[in-house]
C-alpha cells in the first residue's frame, strides 16, 4: 500500500476512524436496522384496511423501504473500505441465480423426502396465500434477514476477523435466532445453521453482494412453503398441494419441517461448501483486521 493511502488514513479525523472500526460500525449498521425495523411497525398500524395480501404487500414495502433506505444513506459509508452490497445493476443475475438455487436445492430435499416415503401429497392445494405469501415470507423475510445477517454482521464481522470467523459466527446467529420459531429445537436451529447459514454466507462470500443470498433465500422459502406445502422454519403454510411429513423425525424433521430433517442437511451442505469453495478460488477471503494491519505496517 502506498505512503499517500496510509497518510490519509492515519490523517482521519479521530471520530471518523473510530466510526469505521468494524466492531463499532456494526453496532451502529444493527442499531440503524432496528430503528427501521421498530418505524416499520409503527407505519404499518396506519394502514387502511385491506385485503390480506395487500396489506402484506404494504407492510413488506414500507419494511423494505425503510431498511433500504438506512442502508444506502449510512450503513453503504461505513467501515475503512465503504461499499454497496445492494447495487441494481447486480440484481437481476444474482437474484436468478440465487432462485434457481434455491429452487432445486429444495426440489432435491422433498425428491429424496419422498423417495423415503416421509413426504407424501395427499390432495390439491389453492393460490390464495400466494400474494401474501410472496410479500410477507418470500421477499420481505428474504430480504431483511440477508441485510442483517449477511449485510451487516458478516460483512463486519469479516472485516474485524476475517471470513472464517464471520462465516462461522453469522451461521451460527442464523441458526439460534430461528430457535424462537414455532416447533423449533436445538436440533433444528444447528440444522438451520449447518444447512442455511453456511449456505447464504457461501452466497455472499463468492458474490459479495446481497443478491445471490436474497435470491436463495426468496426460492428456498417460497419452494418448500407455497409449492410444497412443506413447514417454514416451523410455520406452517398452504401451497399448491396439500402435503404430510410422517415418518422419523430424523428424517421429517418433524413439525419444523424439512429444514430440521438428515436429508436437508446432508444435502445442502455440498451446496455450500461449493460455494465456499468458488469464493476461495477467486480470491474472495478477507483476513482479519490486525493481520491487514501489520501487512500495512511491513509496507
Amino acid at each position: 500500500m502506498s505512503e499517500a493511502v496510509i497518510g490519509r488514513s492515519d490523517e482521519s479525523p479521530l471520530w471518523r476512524r473510530i466510526v469505521n472500526f468494524p466492531l463499532v460500525a456494526m453496532v451502529i449498521s444493527v442499531a440503524l436496522f432496528i430503528l427501521a425495523s421498530f418505524g416499520a411497525m409503527q407505519l404499518a398500524k396506519l394502514l387502511p384496511p385491506m385485503a390480506p395480501g395487500a396489506t402484506a404487500a404494504a407492510k413488506a414495502a414500507i419494511a423494505i423501504g425503510l431498511a433500504l433506505a438506512a442502508y444506502k444513506l449510512v450503513i453503504v459509508r461505513l467501515g475503512e473500505r465503504p461499499r454497496d452490497d445492494l447495487k441494481l445493476s447486480a440484481a437481476p443475475r444474482g437474484l436468478a441465480v440465487g432462485w434457481a438455487i434455491g429452487f432445486l436445492a429444495f426440489c432435491a430435499v422433498v425428491g429424496i423426502a419422498a423417495l423415503f416415503n416421509v413426504y407424501d401429497i395427499v390432495g390439491p392445494g389453492d393460490t390464495r396465500e400466494l400474494v401474501n405469501y410472496l410479500a410477507g415470507m418470500t421477499v420481505a423475510a428474504a430480504f431483511m434477514e440477508e441485510l442483517l445477517f449477511r449485510g451487516i454482521l458478516f460483512r463486519w464481522i469479516e472485516e474485524f476477523a476475517g471470513s472464517w470467523a464471520a462465516l462461522v459466527v453469522t451461521s451460527a446467529l442464523f441458526g439460534l435466532a430461528h430457535l424462537f420459531n414455532p416447533n423449533a429445537t436445538w436440533a433444528s436451529s444447528l440444522a438451520i445453521a449447518v444447512e442455511a447459514g453456511v449456505m447464504l454466507g457461501g452466497a455472499y462470500m463468492l458474490a459479495r453482494n446481497l443478491w445471490l443470498p436474497i435470491g436463495l433465500h426468496a426460492a428456498w422459502n417460497f419452494t418448500q412453503g407455497f409449492v410444497f406445502d412443506v413447514p417454514v422454519s416451523g410455520m406452517d403454510m398452504h401451497g399448491l398441494v396439500e402435503a404430510r411429513l410422517s415418518g422419523p423425525v430424523l428424517l421429517s424433521g418433524g413439525p419444523f419441517g424439512l429444514e430440521a430433517s438428515i436429508i436437508g442437511v446432508v444435502l445442502c451442505i455440498p451446496v455450500g461448501a461449493a460455494l465456499v469453495v468458488l469464493a476461495v478460488r477467486r480470491g474472495a477471503i478477507v483476513e482479519s483486521w490486525w493481520v491487514r494491519r501489520r501487512s500495512i505496517e511491513e509496507v
